[in-house]
C-alpha cells in the first residue's frame, strides 16, 4: 500500500544570504531547515544582536539523549526561554506556561490540584456537549456544498470544550468569533515579535505590534467576563458551580506560601489554561482531518471504527478505549505536524551539550518537528501511516523521539484531556461525515505560536453516502 507524503515546506538551500535567513525565521520556525537537519544531533544558527552588535547563538537539538538532558534531567539549567514570555506576556501574563523559577513552583501547586477537576472521566459529559454542537455544525456546513474551513470549527469546537470545563458553560457564538479572530491576528505578530527578541530589537519596530496587543486584550475581555460573573456571584453568596477548574483556582491556597491566586494573577492564568487547552487541540485536530481527507483507506477505517464502537448509541466514556485506531491517526497528526513545534529554553550560565559548548544567553530549542522526523527512528518518516503505532519499531521510536505535549517537569498535564477530546469528535464527525480534500487548495504548514497552515484548512466535507 502506497502512504500518503503530505506536504511541508520546502527547505532551505545550503547557502543563502543572512538577510534571507532572518526574513524566513520572522515568517515561520520551519523556514531555515536544510535536508540535513532532519538527520543532524544539533544545529547551531548565529544572531547579530542590538545594540553592541554582539553574536547569540540558538541551538536546536534532536538527539533523544540530548533532549531528555535537555528536558528532563537537568531541567533547572535550561529555564523555559524568556522568548516565549515576549511573545506570550500581552495575553497570558508571567503565567505557568511561561514562568520559572520559584514563581513557577508556587503557580504549579496552585495550578495542579485545579486540573484534577479535569479529569477524563469526570469531564465526559462536557467534552460530549460540545462535540454534538460541533458535529451538527459540520453537518450544516456539508450541506451547504462549499468547502469547509475545517481549522476554524475545530477551533470553536476545543475553544468551546475549556469553556465549559473552565468555566461550566459553553462559549457563546459572539465570543467565539471574537476570539478566533483575535487569535489570528495575534499569533504571526506574536511569533516575529519573539524572534525579533532574539536580535534584542524593541518590540515596537514591528508592523502590527499595536494590532497584536490590541488582539490580545479581545480575548482577555471574552475570559474576563464569565470571570467577573463568578467571583461577583461568589461574593454576593450566590451558588455558583463547585466541579469546574475555576471553582479549584478560587479556592486554591499554594500549601508552601500561604498564598492563593487573586485579581490580574487569575486572569493570567485562565488566559494561559483557555490558550494551551484549546489552540493545541484545535491544531492537530485541523491537520487529523486534513491527513484522513487525502487518505481515503485510512478514512474508512475511521469509520468503520466509528460505527462499530458507537453505532447509533450515544458515545459513553467506556467507548473511548475501543476508538484505538482513531487515537493512533490522531497520534500519527501530531507526530508529522505537532502543535508546538519548538520548545525554547535558555541558557544563562552557559553549558555543555554532548559535545558542543554552549555560551552564557544561548537559546536552547527542542524541535519536535525534527525529532519526529528523523529517519534513522522513524521508517518512512514523512509518510502518514498511523499504524506505524502498532509495531514494534514504531512503539521504540516513540519512546525515545517522540513528545507532543513535551516531557519531564514542564510536560502538558492536558496530555490525556486532549487525547479524548479529540478521539471522541473524530469518532463522532466520521460517524455521520466523509471528508475530501479540495483540489484547489493545498496547505501550506508554518510554525508560530503554534503550527498551523498558513492558508488554512479547507476541506469537503459531506454527509456518509453522499457526493
Amino acid at each position: 500500500m502506497s502512504l500518503f507524503i503530505p506536504p511541508r515546506p520546502a527547505t532551505a538551500p545550503e547557502k543563502r544570504s543572512t538577510l534571507t535567513q532572518r526574513i524566513a525565521l520572522l515568517r515561520s520556525g520551519l523556514g531555515t531547515f536544510r535536508e540535513g537537519s532532519y538527520g543532524q544531533k544539533m544545529g547551531r544558527h548565529g544572531f547579530r544582536t542590538l545594540p553592541f552588535f554582539k553574536r547569540r547563538w540558538i541551538f536546536t537539538v534532536r538527539d533523544p539523549e540530548l533532549v531528555r538532558e535537555v528536558l528532563v534531567k537537568r531541567a533547572e539549567d535550561f529555564p523555559k526561554s524568556g522568548l516565549m514570555d515576549a511573545m506570550l506576556r500581552a495575553l497570558t501574563g508571567y503565567s505557568i506556561f511561561v514562568s520559572n523559577g520559584e514563581v513557577w513552583g508556587r503557580q504549579r501547586r496552585l495550578v495542579d490540584p485545579a486540573l484534577e477537576q479535569a479529569r477524563v472521566r469526570d469531564v465526559f459529559a462536557r467534552m460530549l456537549e460540545a462535540a454534538t454542537v460541533a458535529t451538527a455544525r459540520m453537518e450544516a456546513l456539508a450541506d451547504t456544498g462549499e468547502p469547509v474551513r475545517v481549522d476554524m470549527e475545530m477551533t470553536r469546537f476545543a475553544a468551546d470544550v475549556i469553556f465549559r470545563t473552565i468555566f461550566s458553560e459553553p462559549i457563546s457564538d459572539e465570543a467565539a468569533e471574537r476570539v478566533i479572530a483575535a487569535f489570528e491576528v495575534f499569533q504571526g505578530v506574536a511569533y516575529a515579535h519573539g524572534m525579533l527578541g532574539l536580535a534584542r530589537a524593541p518590540s515596537r519596530i514591528l508592523p502590527g505590534w499595536g494590532r497584536a496587543r490590541r488582539a490580545a486584550r479581545i480575548i482577555r475581555k471574552a475570559i474576563d467576563e464569565p470571570l467577573r460573573r463568578r467571583l461577583a456571584d461568589h461574593a454576593a453568596g450566590r451558588p455558583t458551580p463547585d466541579n469546574d477548574i475555576l471553582a479549584a483556582l478560587i479556592g486554591g491556597v499554594d500549601p508552601v506560601t500561604g498564598t492563593s491566586f487573586d485579581g490580574d494573577e487569575l486572569l493570567d492564568q485562565i488566559a494561559m489554561l483557555f490558550l494551551a487547552g484549546h489552540e493545541t487541540s484545535a491544531s492537530a485536530l485541523a491537520w487529523s482531518l486534513y491527513l484522513m481527507a487525502e487518505a481515503p483507506d485510512v478514512q474508512a477505517r475511521v469509520q468503520a471504527e466509528a460505527d462499530a464502537v458507537l453505532g447509533e448509541d450515544t458515545p459513553a466514556f467506556e467507548h473511548m478505549k475501543r476508538l484505538g485506531f482513531t487515537r493512533d491517526v490522531f497520534r500519527e497528526a501530531m507526530r508529522l505536524y505537532p502543535p508546538v513545534a519548538f520548545l525554547a529554553r535558555d541558557c544563562p550560565a552557559g553549558d555543555k551539550l554532548g559535545k558542543k559548548v554552549i555560551p552564557a544567553g544561548s537559546v536552547v530549542m527542542v524541535s519536535p518537528w525534527l525529532s519526529h522526523r528523523q529517519a534513522e527512528r522513524w521508517t518512512e518518516p514523512h509518510a502518514f501511516d498511523p499504524d506505524r503505532f502498532g509495531c514494534p519499531e514504531g512503539k521504540a521510536a516513540m519512546a525515545g523521539g517522540y513528545f507532543p505535549f513535551s516531557v519531564g517537569p514542564r510536560v502538558c498535564p492536558g496530555a490525556a484531556f486532549a487525547l479524548q477530546e479529540a478521539v471522541l469528535v473524530l469518532a463522532m464527525l466520521s460517524r455521520r461525515l466523509r471528508f475530501e480534500a479540495d483540489p484547489a487548495w493545498t496547505p501550506v504548514p508554518v510554525a508560530r505560536l503554534t503550527l498551523r497552515s498558513a492558508n488554512g484548512v479547507r476541506l469537503r466535507v459531506f454527509r456518509r453516502g453522499e457526493g
